[in-house]
């Protein structure tokens, strides 16, 4: 695979080697050999064991948790295939930490997803891939470019072979904000959309007040671009059944942060079902019965041969 004089490298930080790998291999490349530990002081150290000079490197790394160990990774690491004189550098971020914090919501506040923008291209990043940003306005928080995927065309397929007849399934947004990627998704399906109308009392805590849309005796998905605390989730799940009178519910995301009591909530609540992306990797000791866990090693690895060999994406974003 040399499409220009020059070579491609998959290299993977600690966030989730599995992705990494999957990705290496549906390209038919050996991941690059890089040793990234952590000395007594929690100072971060990283060796590149081979030779990256004018190649095109490919690092995967979510700054997912721990957020600030995984973001340090990432930047040095950068840093060092700068040094080493790396061709190009593109930071694949599947899931993209502090997105949440993208505007001011009260006075002296920072907006700490456009300071991690900033760190990324100071490293010396020449372009992000990424998927399913909170905000995809973030986009513009960069200098250099950033390719955008969905994780809409790996979600939707699941749910057409669980619902072979979707006469009777509706898609829902659990929020206002969301609205856009459900009905994204709603349209894949060539399904109806609801919206849940909820009032945040404060941080990672919400009351669900309204269902907009008939959801009576309908096979619900619940669609979002995450899974925090689960919170969200599981009180438009209770409402959707004892309000709405919904036959089943499921749900699904990019994302699964999975943080705080988010595994309890799922495994007592109304959803059936749980499909999440593997863009954060999943801990063994957080597997339950309802989560099912979908690659997106696929997708990554069609974007990265697009941008090495300069074609559009639009195909694969679209």
């Amino acid at each position: 695979m040399n499409l220009h004089g020059k070579d491609i490298r998959i290299f993977a930080g600690n966030s989730n080697p599995a992705l990494a790998n999957n990705i290496a291999q549906d390209l038919g490349l050996p991941l690059g050999k890089a040793e990234v530990k952590t000395f007594s002081d929690g100072e971060i150290s990283v060796y590149i064991g081979e030779s990256v000079r004018g190649s095109d490197v490919f690092l995967v790394q979510s700054t997912s948790y721990p957020v600030n160990d995984n973001l340090m990774e990432l930047l040095i690491m950068i840093d060092a295939f700068k040094r080493a004189s790396a061709g190009n550098i593109t930071a694949v971020i599947p899931y993209y930490g502090y997105a949440r914090q993208d505007r001011k919501a009260r006075s002296r506040d920072p907006i700490s997803a456009k300071l991690v923008a900033d760190l990324i291209t100071k490293a010396g990043a020449d372009r992000v891939l990424t998927m399913d940003l909170h905000c995809a306005q973030i986009q513009g928080f960069f200098d250099i470019p950033v390719d955008h995927l969905r994780g809409v065309p790996v979600l939707a397929p699941y749910f057409k072979e669980k619902f072979p007849d979707t006469s009777n399934v509706i898609c829902v947004s659990p929020d206002l904000g969301s609205v856009t990627r459900a009905r994204s998704f709603a349209e894949r399906l060539n399904v109806g959309l609801a919206i849940v109308d909820k009032r945040r009392q404060r941080a990672n805590v919400c009351e669900v007040m309204n269902i907009i849309g008939d959801v009576s005796g309908k096979d619900v998905i619940l669609v979002d671009d995450m899974i925090d605390t689960a919170g969200t989730l599981c009180n438009a799940a209770k409402a959707l059944k004892e309000i709405g009178g919904a036959k089943s519910v499921t749900a699904c995301a990019t994302h699964g942060v999975l943080s705080g009591p988010a595994m309890e909530r799922i495994e007592a609540s109304e959803l059936e079902e749980v499909v999440i992306l593997d863009t954060i990797a999943l801990p063994e000791d957080k597997e339950i019965s309802k989560m099912k866990v979908l690659s997106t090693a696929q997708v990554f690895a069609r974007a990265i041969e697009h941008i090495y060999s300069d074609r559009p994406l639009s195909s694969l974003i679209s």
